[in-house]
């Protein structure tokens, strides 16, 4: 099958390179440095399989132009940012309907697979507004620095559309990965939509729970790594994604719930408020326990959300360095990721040794063994040391 990608994010690229194990693929962006790095395979995401795909395979191509894009694919899969607008409470689809304007401009007749995260009713919408049938959505569940990884070895496989091309979109994807017999879901948009919201506002429920039992293991003296092993023993609640931290962030958690929340408008709800709620909560927690050390300078090591990842969009600790600068706290980062001398008004340091000696309190949401030798400065709730 022919199939273009839009968008050469986390979930685009991996995509590509799960299809293109079969299927003739190309991969679009808008950015064109992005593009010319993806065609000498190289990549501006840092991931172990994503590189290793794109050094062996040389059958996908990337392309910055839209019209060839479109023209190459009978299934365009569409993988655009969907960022949360605070100002409107929702989802900004606006780059996802600029793609299907734009696609049916130039072929009226073609199937687009949305794997963008949308709100509840999204589909129907687009129907709707394009006077067409040729919408499915198949929600992602990646892990950023394991998105390929995670769509190898997928837990489950939906596809919003009870049809027999639906099930050929399943195929498309169960075929491609090296999991045998994963399980899959056909059902109706709207239900397809739900999943994806409410299974990550779940595991934004359950970071809250936890970073809530070490706030208050914190504020008592008690060892939250026992309180929690004791609990993760049963085996209704397991021994897994209970590990502190400065809060839920990253791309997806912090929007999703957001717009999960949006979408309960009318409809009587108490926890999905307190999920969303509980994050700040969290934040100005932790922000208030360093304020008490009363540092000097407050060294903030890595903006990242966890570690090997390369993207620190909406992570918990930048929401940190903001309340501790509003409190009067000077603070600087370091961040290999940053080449320049400030971030966002922050001082950067690039030098590790530097950053140590300038700082009278280190705050990291997650530990590495390079800060083992100022561990006596370091403020950290990763109580596992792991993610």
């Amino acid at each position: 099958m022919k199939i273009s990608v839009f968008g050469m994010g986390y979930v685009g690229l991996s995509n590509s390179l799960l299809l293109s194990q079969s299927e003739n693929v190309i991969g679009y962006d808008i950015d064109a440095w992005k593009i010319q790095l993806l065609q000498e395979r190289n990549s501006v995401i840092d991931e172990s399989e994503l590189h290793e795909f794109l050094e062996k395979d040389s059958t996908i191509k990337f392309t910055n132009n839209f019209t060839e894009a479109v023209m190459h694919g009978e299934l365009l899969i569409i993988a655009t940012p969907t960022d949360y607008d605070e100002k409107t409470n929702y989802f900004d689809t606006s780059s996802v309907e600029s793609v299907v304007s734009k696609a049916l401009a130039i072929k009226s007749e073609v199937l687009f697979l949305i794997k963008s995260t949308i709100p509840i009713g999204y589909i129907d919408h687009l129907k709707q507004k394009f006077s067409s049938e040729n919408f499915i959505f198949l929600p992602e569940f990646l892990r950023e620095g394991k998105s390929l990884y995670d769509n190898l070895y997928p837990t489950r496989i939906v596809v919003g559309e009870r049809s027999g091309r639906g099930e050929k979109i399943a195929e498309l994807f169960s075929k491609n990965a090296r999991k045998e017999n994963v399980p899959v879901i056909l059902t109706n948009a709207r239900e397809a939509e739900s999943i994806k919201l409410f299974a990550n506002t779940y595991l934004a429920m359950r970071v809250a729970y936890f970073n809530e039992l070490d706030s208050y293991a914190e504020m008592h003296g008690l060892d939250a790594s026992q309180i929690i092993e004791g609990i993760a023993l049963d085996s209704l609640i397991g021994d897994h994604y209970n590990n502190p931290s400065f809060g839920y962030g990253g791309y997806c958690l912090p929007k999703d719930s957001k717009q999960l929340l949006a979408n309960y408008k009318e409809v009587p709800n108490d926890l999905i408020q307190s999920i969303v709620a509980s994050n700040d909560t969290r934040k100005d927690f932790i922000a208030e326990q360093i304020a008490k050390k009363n540092p000097k300078v407050v060294g903030i090591y890595r903006l990242t959300m966890k570690s090997n990842s390369d993207n620190f969009r909406h992570s918990s600790i930048q929401c940190i360095t903001r309340r501790l600068q509003e409190k009067g706290i000077k603070t600087v980062i370091y961040e290999p990721l940053i080449t320049g001398t400030e971030h966002e008004g922050t001082q950067v340091i690039h030098d590790l040794e530097t950053f140590k000696q300038k700082t009278d309190l280190i705050v990291s949401n997650r530990y590495d063994a390079e800060l083992l030798d100022v561990k006596d400065k370091l403020y950290t709730r990763d109580i596992f040391y792991r993610d």
